[in-house]
């Protein structure tokens, strides 16, 4: 897990470095959550996340692109970096 961290903070170094990076963060363990359904008269909130799967969203990173190939290319590095599967979708339009 060390070797883990040092190699994504070497990665956010380098996204830094090339201009690409706007934010990044880690994201407190699942089980730390808290459901929000707002859409009643009352709000319900439920300890726990809302879906029970085996991977979980555990950071993200937002950056900056010239087009998707470029992203695919720099989320390549991340899901080595990290260890991990990285998902890559970029803001809706409005």
């Amino acid at each position: 897990m060390e070797e883990s961290w040092a190699e994504t903070g070497r990665f956010n170094d380098q996204l830094q470095a090339d201009g690409h990076f706007v934010f990044a963060n880690g994201l407190a363990n699942a089980s730390t959550a808290t459901v929000v359904d707002g859409q009643g008269e009352i709000p319900l909130f439920t300890d726990g996340p809302y879906l029970e799967a085996k991977e979980y969203i555990a950071g993200f990173w937002i950056i900056e692109a010239e087009d998707l190939d470029q992203a695919l290319s720099i989320a390549a590095g991340a899901s080595k970096a990290c260890r991990g599967k990285v998902e890559v979708r970029p803001f809706a339009s409005l």
